[in-house]
């Protein structure tokens, strides 16, 4: 009797730790997300007070996408090789740090500087994130409770035109000051609830200390290696990674020029186009929950499917949203663009976890959002370009972005699903 009471009070403090280690990780994730959105209303102030053009805004969005790369794949690799959880922690500092350096600059070098540093710090999130799931849940909850902290990009998105705004129209230095403050206690967070597992250094370090002991074998001592040539070489792991560069080309294209947009589109203030863009954060939160389960049952095994398909609908509703003039019909397009693109996204950011072995998640992860951040990194700038070069024209930026759909929709039909034994 006190075995069965031991063992269910265990469970419940196991079922407790997970969705504390949720939590934890949803939080950091949201700041991350906000900080992502939040640059997009605050280079407005930036852009009038610095007298900055289009291209020049471009380059400030785009050096935090350029550092953002470059860590992507050293972060998943230290997150296979030492575990997710120190990597989660230096990662939330790192951007801390430039969270409040970037509030005290002024001039565009320096801007530049501190937004790629910032994004570096940013690169070992995403990785260390998913590999923290792959080593505390099961395989078949993976892609719900995945889909679940993917979600915290509306939450971001949310808090980012809301609170965010509010605080960069007053004072957008103050603004970065309190983002800083938020990445400190998301760092609280995961030092009390994201549990602390072995990376694959620690484990051939005991493994050899094992078969020196006589305990194991030096075959099995050998064994736990992270191939990272495996990783690379992967044909899945290259076409989601060009997958990624192209959908994010869409959706980081979409997301760093809205404000902007919408505001001189309709001659709304930053706040109050920052209203209507938390709006549209509301309805892709709700989605990327759905989209996980979608994904789970509906679409289980059909994942080109409903990748390729969202690729295909995002690309045709960019094109009207561009073509329509009218604010309610444009922020209906809006929304739609959001939630269907949200599917997409959480379908290639997922789909590592049914068809690759859990201890090169986090390598193959890196790669595959270092295409995600590489298409953050060329758009701003592609888009910038293009906005300067119509005489101040979204339209053929927004084409562009609607091309980028359609190419991303027919990359993803060359991912080769393995066969069920």
């Amino acid at each position: 009797m006190a075995e069965a009471t031991t063992a269910t009070t265990g469970g419940k403090t196991a079922k407790q730790g997970g969705v504390m280690l949720i939590v934890a990780l949803m939080a950091g994730y949201s700041v991350v997300y906000m900080d992502k959105s939040m640059i997009s209303t605050a280079i407005i102030p930036i852009s009038q007070h610095f007298h900055l053009d289009s291209g020049q805004t471009g380059l400030i969005m785009s050096a935090f996408f350029l550092g953002y790369s470059l860590m992507q794949i050293p972060g998943g690799w230290l997150a296979d090789k030492f575990g997710a959880k120190r990597v989660l922690m230096v990662s939330v500092l790192v951007i801390a740090a430039f969270a409040f350096l970037f509030g005290a600059m002024s001039g565009l070098i320096l801007f530049m500087v501190m937004r790629f540093f910032a994004g570096m710090g940013h690169g070992g999130y995403p990785p260390s994130c998913t590999k923290s799931v792959a080593e505390n849940f099961p395989q078949k909850r993976r892609t719900f409770v995945q889909s679940l902290i993917l979600s915290t990009s509306g939450i971001g998105g949310i808090l980012a035109y809301t609170l965010g705004a509010h605080m960069v129209t007053a004072n957008w230095r103050m603004a970065y000051d309190v983002l800083g403050v938020f990445y400190l206690i998301a760092f609280v967070l995961i030092a009390i609830f994201v549990p602390s597992h072995k990376g694959e250094a620690a484990r051939a370090a005991k493994a050899k200390a094992e078969a020196k002991a006589g305990n194991t074998t030096a075959a099995e001592a050998d064994a736990p290696k992270v191939g990272f040539k495996d990783v690379i070489t992967n044909p899945n792991v290259l076409v989601l990674f060009v997958a990624m560069l192209l959908l994010n080309l869409v959706l980081y294209g979409n997301m760093s020029w809205l404000p902007s947009y919408i505001t001189k589109t309709f001659g709304l203030t930053i706040n109050q186009a920052s209203w209507l863009l938390a709006l549209n954060s509301v309805f892709g939160t709700v989605a990327t929950i759905f989209a996980g389960s979608l994904l789970s049952k509906l679409f289980l095994g059909r994942e080109k499917l409903a990748v390729g398909g969202s690729c295909v609908v995002v690309a045709v509703l960019i094109v009207a949203f561009v073509m329509s003039h009218n604010l309610v019909l444009s922020l209906i397009l809006l929304i739609l663009i959001s939630m269907v693109s949200t599917l997409a996204f959480t379908g290639i950011f997922t789909w590592p976890h049914k068809i690759m072995r859990a201890e090169i998640i986090g390598s193959s992860i890196g790669v595959i959002n270092t295409g995600g951040t590489l298409g953050g990194f060329l758009s701003p700038m592609i888009i910038g370009q293009l906005i300067k070069a119509s005489g101040g024209s979204f339209t053929t930026a927004f084409l562009f972005l609607a091309a980028a759909g359609v190419a991303c929709a027919l990359v993803v039909l060359l991912v080769k699903v393995p066969k069920k034994a």
